[in-house]
C-alpha cells in the first residue's frame, strides 16, 4: 500500500498548491510555462536507510525501494591540485565499490528513476520515457526489479548503453528508432506515444520526482561538507540535475526566492560543437549551431531544454549567479583520462565534459582557487562494473525504421499497432 504523502506541489508562477497524485506535471492555470516544485510539510530527519532513500523525507515518494544506491561525496585533493583548486570535492554517482558507490547502471539517472517510480500512484498508467541511453538503462532496470510498466524510446545508437545485469521484465518495453534517429527524434516520438490510452508521459524536467531525486546529490554534499558548496559544476542536457541541485540548496537554506549570496553558483557544462543551452544563455535565437551527432556525450544534446520556463534553467543561472560553460570532445576525453589517473575509476563522457569545463574555468580565473567547489560526476565505473558483474544487452521490444522523411507520427503509429491498440478519434 502507498503511504500518505508528506508534501504538496506548488506552481512556481502562480503559487497554487496541489495535493500530488503522483502524475501531475504542470499547473493547469492559464499562465506562462512554469515548473511545479515540492513543498515538504515538516523537516524530516534522514531515515535509517542508506543510499538514495536515506533522504526519503525530502523526496516526493509514496513508497521506497530497498537496496538503492546513492551519490558518494569525497574530497579530491590530488585532482584539485592539478586544476589549481584548493577545495575541490566530487559527488560521484555510479559504480565504485571502494567508495561505497553501487549504482548498477553507472549513472545518477538511477536517482531520478527510483524517485519517479516511488512517486507513482497505485494502478499507475504506463510511463513513457525518452532517452539517449543512460535514463533508459536506469528506468529499464529499476522498473524490471519492481515490475513497473514503462515504455522507453531510444535512438538505436543508445542501445550500447543498455547493458544490464539481467533480462528485462515483460512490463518493460524498449522501442529503438533505427537508422539516423537522434535523441531529439526519440523525444518527439515519446511525446506522441504518451497520448495513447493507458499511457502517461514521464515528464522529464517537469517531473518533481526526477528533479528531487537528482537533488539528493546536493543533500549528500551538504552532509559531507557540513555546509553548501560555493560553486556547483555539472554537465547538462535538459538541465534537470542542475535545476534540482539549486532547488535542493534553496530548500536547505529555508529560502524560496533565490539569494545569490547563500546558494552555490551553478555552472552548467555543455559539449561543443552542439550546445543548445549555451547558445540560449548567450542570447542566441533559432536552432543552436552544430550537429548533435558530432558530440561525445549525446545525452547532453536535448534541443528543447526548459530554458525560459519559470523555475527553469534561465532562472537558476540568474538566481545563483551562474553561467554555461563549454568543452569540446578532445578536452572531454583528456579529462576522462585525468580523472581515472588521479582518482582510480573510469567516468562517462558527460562527466568528462564537466571536468574539462571546470579545468578551463579554473585556468582562466572564472572559478577561484580558494572557492569550495563541488563537481558532480554524473556517471562512472561502467568499465569496472563490466568486470564485476555479468552484463547482457537489453533486447528491444520493437525496432522502428528511421531515415530521411521519417516522422514521430509514423513511428508512433507502428508502436500503436504493435501494442494492438485501435486508433483514437484524434489519432496518436
Amino acid at each position: 500500500m502507498l503511504g500518505k504523502r508528506h508534501y504538496s506541489v506548488v506552481c512556481a508562477a502562480c503559487g497554487t498548491r496541489y495535493e500530488d497524485d503522483g502524475l501531475i506535471l504542470e499547473c493547469p492555470a492559464p499562465h506562462e510555462p512554469a515548473f511545479l516544485r515540492t513543498e515538504y510539510r515538516a523537516p524530516c530527519a534522514d531515515s535509517a536507510d542508506t543510499g538514495l532513500f536515506r533522504h526519503a523525507g525530502l523526496l516526493p515518494v509514496a513508497r521506497t525501494f530497498p537496496d538503492v544506491g546513492g551519490p558518494v561525496v569525497h574530497p579530491a585533493g590530488r585532482l584539485g591540485r592539478l586544476l589549481g583548486l584548493r577545495r575541490l570535492w566530487v559527488a560521484f554517482s555510479g559504480y565504485w565499490p571502494e567508495r561505497g558507490a553501487f549504482l548498477t547502471t553507472g549513472t545518477f539517472k538511477e536517482l531520478e528513476a527510483y524517485t519517479v517510480l516511488g512517486r507513482l500512484p497505485e494502478a499507475a498508467p504506463v510511463l513513457v520515457v525518452a532517452s539517449a541511453g543512460n535514463t533508459a538503462a536506469a528506468f529499464a532496470w529499476a522498473a524490471t526489479l519492481h515490475r513497473v510498466p514503462v515504455l522507453i524510446v531510444v535512438p538505436a545508437s543508445a542501445l550500447e548503453r543498455l547493458r544490464l545485469p539481467g533480462p528485462l521484465d515483460t512490463r518493460v518495453r524498449v522501442v529503438a528508432l533505427d537508422g539516423t534517429a537522434t535523441y531529439n527524434d526519440a523525444i518527439a516520438c515519446a511525446d506522441r506515444l504518451a497520448r495513447l490510452p493507458g499511457h502517461h508521459p514521464e515528464g522529464g524536467c517537469r517531473n518533481v520526482g526526477r528533479r528531487d531525486g537528482l537533488g539528493t546529490v546536493m543533500l549528500a554534499a551538504a552532509q559531507a561538507l557540513g555546509r553548501l558548496p560555493e560553486v556547483y559544476v555539472q554537465a547538462v542536457g535538459s538541465g534537470a540535475g542542475a535545476i534540482a541541485a539549486h532547488e535542493a540548496a534553496l530548500r536547505l537554506c529555508g529560502d524560496t526566492d533565490g539569494s545569490p549570496s547563500r546558494v552555490p553558483r551553478v555552472l552548467m557544462c555543455q559539449n561543443t560543437p552542439y550546445a543548445p543551452l549555451s547558445h540560449a544563455w548567450r542570447g542566441g535565437t533559432g536552432p543552436a549551431p552544430g550537429r548533435a551527432v558530432d558530440v561525445i556525450a549525446p545525452e547532453l544534446t536535448n534541443c528543447r531544454p526548459p530554458f525560459a520556463v519559470r523555475g527553469g534553467v534561465r532562472d537558476v543561472l540568474r538566481e545563483s549567479g551562474g553561467e554555461v560553460l563549454e568543452a569540446d570532445n578532445e578536452a572531454a576525453l583528456a579529462a576522462m583520462a585525468l580523472f581515472e589517473q588521479t582518482e582510480g575509476i573510469d567516468i562517462e563522457p558527460g562527466a568528462g565534459v564537466a571536468l574539462a569545463a571546470l579545468a578551463e574555468a579554473a585556468r582562466t580565473g572564472r572559478v577561484g582557487r580558494d572557492e569550495l567547489v563541488l563537481l558532480n560526476i554524473t556517471g562512472g565505473g561502467r568499465a569496472r562494473l563490466s568486470h564485476d558483474v555479468s552484463l547482457a544487452p537489453a533486447e528491444p521490444w520493437l525496432r522502428v525504421p528511421w531515415g530521411p522523411g521519417s516522422t514521430a507520427d509514423d513511428a508512433a503509429e507502428l508502436v500503436r499497432r504493435a501494442l494492438g491498440q485501435v486508433p483514437t478519434p484524434s489519432g496518436v
